[in-house]
């Protein structure tokens, strides 16, 4: 009985390969990652889509589908949290655990990385545990918080300061203010030395898919009725929407004018109005961007006779939409904006951390990638903190996979092997006990 209980206690050898997934709302990033490689992620988007043909697509074959036109999506994933297993299930079986996937995958050999959302529920937890324990047998595993997986990267380098090339690099680094503004919302999440601070987490609810229903409101009240089209609204906002940095001189700029009124600056488009074509789903696909040309663009062109293709013009749009992020009430969301949630995180924290954290803050999720979006979240942190503060905001090269490559970091690194959980552990102890594990992370000695 004493031998048996040691040999339970030694435990097989750690997985030689790691799974890493970010399994975002909109899309999973995921990738291999042994002790001599990492692989580059791959994008899935993380749904079901059936078109309008009532043809079927699992994750990555929505690559093959040709007519985005009235497609319907089943998600698994709702504010951030996976709530349909039974959906996430068929996803993951198809992309990694089936014949003919396309990263195949033995889970008894394989340790699995997982990104979970802040302040998720303690049911929808431990039902993740025991779906990758219990159903796919993976032989190790750990789950954390995806914010902090970025801790584990350099940071200093996407902030392109210059240092000495003998100087270690910090890993996790020692503070760091972590925004992360995806499909579902925006977190704010401060970090000390790669751990979250959770009293201090904040979360707004605007994200990609808020932006992406607001503007398909706007196109069918303004356009065309959009709102069986969110596939082709989604690729829209992604192509022409921008941060305005002055939002109300682009607006009067877009302003039409009272009637019988000609305003230069809308007829000429004021640099700001672009068209986009959108796909007819024989010859095109997706839509395309082009610079405005008055009289050439429109319904009217294509009453006239001018053009035979759909195109809508977009003024205001390109920038009312992301405006949300940093002034929600505009819709009548009773939210405080961006800059100010960041404020309401860091006055929860003692004075002292704060130069650090708005000297290190590091903007990732696919919002991220919004043009101005660094620069006017920076200009309305400057007019919200002390004089003496220096604020500092950055985006990784690809602000989408930044989080996996974070998460790759961290299976390579020394806490990996602390704070993971074997299968072996989890049939002996419950999934209680694996609860507490993961929420205690690496406690306070580092």
């Amino acid at each position: 009985m004493a031998a048996s209980r040691k040999s339970r206690a030694s435990g097989p050898p750690p997985p030689s390969t790691t799974l890493v997934l970010d399994n975002g709302a909109d899309t999973i990033k995921a990738g291999f990652v042994t002790a001599d490689k990492t692989d580059t992620p791959r994008i899935i988007p993380n749904c079901l889509a059936r078109d309008r043909h009532k043809k079927i697509y699992v994750g990555s074959e929505l690559d093959k589908c040709r007519d985005f036109g009235e497609i319907a999506f089943r998600r698994p994933v709702e504010k951030g949290y996976i709530v349909n297993w039974e959906a996430q299930k068929e996803i993951w079986d198809r992309e990694f655990f089936d014949d003919k996937a396309p990263q195949p995958c033995d889970p008894s050999e394989t340790r699995l990385v997982l990104t979970e959302q802040p302040n998720s529920l303690p049911a929808l937890q431990t039902h993740c545990d025991q779906m990758v324990f219990e159903e796919f047998g993976f032989a190790s595993y750990y789950r954390g918080i995806g914010p902090a997986f970025n801790a584990y990267r350099d940071i200093q380098s996407i902030f392109h300061t210059p240092r000495n090339p003998n100087t270690p690099i910090s890993i996790p680094a020692e503070v760091l203010l972590l925004i992360d503004s995806g499909y579902s919302h925006t977190t704010v999440t401060p970090l000390l030395q790669g751990r979250p601070l959770h009293p201090a987490i904040r979360r707004l609810d605007v994200g990609g898919r808020l932006l992406t229903n607001y503007l398909t409101r706007l196109l069918s009240l303004r356009h065309f009725d959009m709102r069986s089209e969110t596939y082709i609204a989604n690729e829209m906002k992604e192509s022409v929407c921008y941060v305005s940095l002055d939002f109300a001189g682009d607006l009067e700029k877009t302003w039409k004018g009272t009637r019988g009124e000609r305003r230069d600056d809308y007829l000429s488009g004021a640099g700001i109005a672009r068209d986009y074509v959108l796909p007819d789903s024989h010859t095109t696909f997706h839509g395309v961007v082009r610079e405005y040309q008055p009289g050439v663009s429109g319904r009217a062109a294509r009453k006239a006779g001018v053009s035979t293709e759909d195109v809508l013009t977009l003024r205001n749009e390109r920038f009312a939409v992301p405006e949300l992020l940093f002034s929600p009430s505009d819709i009548g969301i009773r939210e405080p904006g961006l800059a100010d949630v960041v404020m309401q995180s860091l006055a929860t924290l003692p004075v002292g951390l704060w130069p650090g954290l708005l000297a290190n803050i590091v903007v990732v999720g696919g919002n991220a990638r919004l043009e101005n979006f660094i620069q006017r979240l920076q200009m309305e942190l400057l007019q919200r903190v002390p004089d003496e503060c220096v604020v500092r905001v950055a985006r990784p090269e690809d602000p989408v996979v930044s989080t996996w490559l974070g998460a790759a970091n961290f299976a390579r690194h020394e806490h990996v092997e602390r704070l993971a959980v074997t299968k072996q552990e989890y049939d002996e102890y419950g999934a209680g006990w694996v609860a507490r594990k993961f929420a205690a992370g690496l406690g306070v000695d580092g």
